[in-house]
């Protein structure tokens, strides 16, 4: 465990005055170093094709870009030529700049709060090494722009994977070029770099050898204790789902209840983290009877489990089910992310089965069409689907640990680089953050749904273009015509906004809202009346472009919460006595937030579980990896 600074003498300000700290310290790196290399040797097999892009990009990339160079020898000179200057002036400056004593002329990029230490701006050595990594990451992202000959989908995934390379090889990530964690290990006798190194040691520990990057402290938190306490119980289970009804906090409520379908690729607990976000105790407050599914954590016994099977077993049984609990003959539905796509597949399915269960229905950050898969994208090629399919077979699920994975390295500086920096070269123990926590509690899932999901929808766009498989119907997207509201965030990195709004807008209804939330995928969302924060956009009109429709859009402060609240009240029915959780026929199993939600992802084969699993951020190879696993025990 990560000590503080200045316990025992250290951080003192008498660096090298400690003689005694020193010697313990020595000490514990060696106890430390024979640890990493017990647990590096039982380090889990990735395949390589789940390590990244196919060989073949960069080889037609090379081809494309020698074949320029020959072809236009002028513009590869240009490009030399600047760059060379570019270092040739960084040098020079620094070389005045440490003679003379002058403060070092500012760079002309913007601002990169990863340079935000003063030395950064005041020191030659740290100014020079800062200028050059940016003259080299610009030079990169150049000599990627002007390569010709490669589709659009290409040119994206190399733009995306060299910016990820120049991202890993940032100075800040290697200690030796790091002026935070070379002042913290002054200041405190070089504590912090054995504190780090023990950080490090521990995670590969809980994770054999897999640097998983721990995000949050994973003792400050516990589901049903100071997360997902909002009182209710558990009315119904079955082999996928739990269905939780929250106890009423009003005396009366709408006639029409509400039912919640969160993503089963994280836990439905991101709606009720603690009672000052929870959008869920929101609801009850204003009046609602609310239900929430809580999906199962999927094991390889759910292999064969598809999209229709979620439908069928999840969806339209929560539906019957909230309905005879509450004596109606319709529920209003919410879907949140890929549990909105699910969503609006049923609501295709039982409009072509003529049936209405559902009164009217809100998409959170869903995406229907899959035509611009944004920035995910880059991992939605045959060359990781592939690889995907064949793990998938292997194991019976798509592990939590690659889904993971693929999102952090969406926002690698802040998921992966910053934390590992905090956490092994600081020495620092990870925030007590409930986001960050569930972040991390990830869910697998069942490998037959997973590759029907990443085939159908997101690589072929079925729903939107000719109509996809369902239980036995082909859905379309015009199939659904009830009302709805939209909600996406401004900055959604994993369901980007106007493909959200495209997908709303083949839908077949008339009665149709759209509500763009500042911030991005989780924040956006998770935005409480009382923070006032982010702000939001509408726009009544529909026009088939998504930047036009922001154009004409009027920008409202605080959250989008209340302004959804009164689009729902008014299609929730009259006001009723409030109901208590479950009826004779479905007596409550047991407090919310139930049990499934409480299942730890089933352990990949060859792991073993360490001192928890949550609140973790994933290292993809070894050459990401390395810069920040072994600069720490390198320095010491």
């Amino acid at each position: 465990m990560a000590t503080e600074a200045g316990k025992d003498g250290a951080g003192t300000g008498q660096a090298g005055r400690n003689p005694e700290i020193w010697e313990r310290n020595l000490r514990r790196i060696e106890e430390l170093a024979a640890r990493l290399v017990a647990v590096m040797a039982r380090r889990r097999h990735v395949p390589p094709e789940l390590q990244g892009p196919s060989p073949e990009l960069y080889l037609k990339a090379a081809s494309a870009w020698m074949a320029e160079a020959m072809a236009n020898p002028a513009r590869l000179i240009e490009h030399q030529a600047a760059y060379w200057s570019e270092t040739l002036r960084h040098f020079a400056e620094a070389q005045r700049t440490a003679l003379t004593g002058e403060k070092p002329d500012p760079p002309a990029a913007p601002a990169d709060r990863r340079f935000s230490n003063p030395l950064w701006d005041s020191h030659p050595w740290f100014s020079f090494v800062r200028n050059q990594y940016l003259t080299n990451s610009e030079a990169v992202r150049r000599a990627v722009e002007s390569i010709e000959g490669l589709s659009a989908r290409e040119k994206q995934r190399l733009e995306y994977f060299s910016r990820q390379i120049m991202d890993m090889l940032a100075p800040t990530n290697f200690l030796a070029t790091n002026p935070d964690a070379l002042q913290r290990a002054i200041e405190t006798d070089g504590q912090s770099l054995v504190d780090g190194l023990e950080n490090l040691v521990r995670d590969l520990e809980a994770n054999d050898g897999e640097l998983i990057v721990r995000l949050a402290d994973d003792s400050a938190f516990r589901v049903g204790e100071n997360l997902a306490t909002t009182p209710g119980q558990v009315v119904f289970r079955n082999r996928l789902f739990e269905l939780i009804q929250y106890a009423p906090a009003t005396r009366q409520v709408h006639e029409i209840p509400l039912l919640i379908f969160p993503p089963w690729i994280n836990k439905f607990y991101i709606l009720d983290l603690r009672p000052g976000n929870s959008l869920i105790r929101w609801i009850v407050e204003q009046g609602f009877t609310l239900f929430v599914v809580s999906w199962v954590n999927p094991d390889p016994s759910l292999r064969d489990v598809t999209l229709s099977d979620y439908v069928e077993e999840g969806y339209l049984t929560a539906i019957r089910t909230a309905r005879k609990i509450c004596r109606t003959k319709t529920v209003n539905a919410v879907g949140y992310c890929i549990a909105g796509t699910t969503l609006a597949l049923t609501l295709a399915l039982l409009a072509r089965r003529r049936k209405a269960p559902v009164g009217c229905a809100t998409f959170l950050t869903t995406l229907t069409d899959f035509s611009d898969r944004g920035e995910m994208g880059v991992f939605l090629e045959d060359d990781f689907v592939d690889g995907i399919e064949r793990e998938c077979q292997a194991k019976g699920v798509l592990e939590s640990f690659y889904m993971a994975r693929t999102f952090s390295f969406l926002r690698s500086n802040d998921l992966i680089y910053q934390p590992a920096i905090r956490s092994y070269m600081m020495g620092q123990t990870p925030p007590a953050f409930d986001l960050l926590y569930w972040n991390g509690d990830g869910t697998n899932l069942p490998a037959a749904m997973a590759i029907e999901y990443l085939r159908g929808l997101c690589q072929q766009d079925r729903f939107a273009r000719g109509g996809f498989p369902l239980c036995g119907e082909t859905v379309h997207l015009s199939d659904i015509r009830l009302p709805l509201c939209a909600v996406a965030c401004e900055s959604d990195h994993i369901a980007a906004w106007k493909s959200s709004y495209r997908g709303i807008r083949q839908m077949g209804s008339k009665d149709r809202t759209f509500i763009l939330s500042g911030s991005g995928h989780i924040a956006g969302i998770v935005n409480p009346p009382s923070k006032g924060k982010y702000g939001y956009w509408s726009n009544p009109d529909w026009p088939s472009d998504p930047d036009d429709w922001l154009a004409g859009a009027e920008k409202h402060p605080g959250t989008w919460w209340p302004v959804w609240g009164e689009w729902l009240a008014a299609r929730s029915g009259r006001k009723v006595r409030a109901r208590e959780p479950g009826d004779a026929d479905h007596p409550p199993l047991g407090p919310a937030p139930g049990t499934y939600v409480l299942r730890p992802a089933p352990l990949p084969e060859g792991l073993r579980r360490g001192g928890g699993g949550t609140g973790t951020a994933f290292f993809s190879c070894d050459a990401a990896s390395f810069p920040l696993s072994c600069c720490t025990a390198a320095s010491i």
